[in-house]
């Protein structure tokens, strides 16, 4: 079954062109479906019945697991035995029916400008990490960026005369997104003081962000990173790199920014992803009106 699951891997990393995060995911989820499968006695892809994987899912859901991990692990599966049944490894698709458990919407959490400043203000500006984790965390705020395309940038992909940065997403898509003057300022600066330093004589690195070690920063090392900077700007919410990625879209669109602007931006392929955006901004001119109107509330 490793076997099948291996193929699978190597058909999204070089047919698909997935990210390396997504394939991550997929690996996981079916890394567990198929040791559950083993403990069931199953020994091969070919045996496994409609309802040994509903039992799986089940399993998940009695263990307390969130919707959108069940349904997550639900795609995984699908997407797995679709290109098995097409590739003609297996002779059927007993996930060719699985519904996709359907999800509650919920609102993403989005930081306060005054909480924004706070925290791009946070990072020591007179050390060597500080300089260079206050480029980050103003090129994420000033593009939206996720943090795997933070972390995935080359120094080639970033153009300070122009103020732009050309970014590399999901199927391997590019999109080219405008920069703001302070972020061009502090990346200005990371790259004219840090950045060598950081190299470590190490002169063919690319990428553009390097740990302590001269290597790419990592996704740990950010997801690190920013929640000490919160903590340090007595941010009291849960902040994530996501949450610059949605305070990014919803602050473009309180000021008056077009939705496809800002789908281009985000590198949303379809614009209903981007619409949760336009929620977010109704939901606080709300709370704005009640609170300021005099006559919002009865007496």
């Amino acid at each position: 079954m490793k076997a099948h699951l291996q193929t699978f891997i190597r058909f999204l990393e070089d047919q698909r062109r997935l990210s390396r995060t997504t394939v991550s995911c997929y690996e996981r989820d079916l890394a567990f479906f198929l040791e559950f499968a083993e403990q069931q006695g199953i020994e091969g892809v070919g045996d496994i019945q409609k309802h040994h994987i509903s039992r799986y899912l089940l399993g998940l859901r009695q263990q307390g697991r969130a919707t959108a991990t069940v349904s997550r692990h639900t795609v995984s599966i699908r997407s797995f035995f679709h290109f098995l049944t097409s590739e003609r490894l297996v002779t059927h698709d007993p996930a060719l029916q699985m519904e996709t458990p359907k999800q509650e919407k919920r609102l993403p959490m989005v930081m306060t400008v005054e909480e924004v400043e706070c925290l791009l203000a946070a990072p020591d500006s007179s050390s060597t990490a500080g300089i260079r984790d206050k480029a980050m965390l103003e090129l994420l705020y000033a593009t939206g960026i996720r943090v795997s395309e933070l972390i995935s940038l080359d120094v080639g992909y970033v153009n300070l005369t122009l103020g732009f940065i050309r970014c590399v997403g999901a199927n391997a898509k590019e999109r080219v997104i405008p920069l703001g003057g302070i972020a061009c300022e502090a990346l200005s600066v990371y790259l004219e003081t840090v950045r060598h330093k950081l190299l470590k004589g190490e002169s063919g690195e690319q990428a553009l962000y390097l740990n302590q070690l001269g290597t790419r920063m990592t996704r740990q090392g950010f997801w690190k990173m920013i929640k000490k900077y919160a903590a340090e700007a007595g941010i009291k919410s849960e902040i994530t790199p996501h949450t610059l990625r949605h305070s990014f879209a919803t602050h473009l669109l309180e000021n008056g920014a077009d939705l496809r602007s800002v789908q281009e931006m985000l590198g949303h392929a379809d614009i209903s992803t981007t619409q949760i955006y336009t929620q977010v901004t109704k939901t606080r001119l709300k709370d704005v009106y009640n609170q300021a109107h005099p006559r919002a509330k009865v007496k």
